[in-house]
């Protein structure tokens, strides 16, 4: 099992959902978050004058998939997330050790 975090732009979240529930992945978990990369935040103008938002908005999703699932997702993610532009976001992937539904105990593959 792999963990998929992908931050994105937040305009481009519903796209991104959509996909993956298209190629049938489901169950993610999506938190609004903040931050900056290469873009450095923006320069905004405010009656006259100029400041700099330093984090810019951005949405998190997380998604635990099967080994055979992974490059499935960051395809579907990396499609529906791409605009083109700086700011498009960035995915990782880390292995899962062990994942377990608290409702019925169920362990491994079958708790997802």
């Amino acid at each position: 099992m792999k963990l998929i975090t992908a931050v994105i732009r937040p305009s481009r979240l519903d796209a991104v959902k959509t996909a993956l529930v298209d190629a049938s992945i489901v169950g993610m978990t999506v938190s609004e978050v903040r931050g900056f990369g290469r873009q450095k935040g923006q320069v905004e103008r405010y009656r006259g004058s100029e400041f700099t938002i330093d984090f810019l908005p951005k949405a998190k999703i997380d998604v635990v998939v099967e080994d055979g699932q992974v490059e499935t997702a960051i395809a579907v993610i990396e499609t529906a997330a791409r605009s083109g532009d700086i700011g498009d976001g960035k995915i990782f992937v880390v292995p899962v050790e062990q994942a377990v539904r608290v409702r019925t105990g169920e362990r491994g593959s079958s708790a997802l």
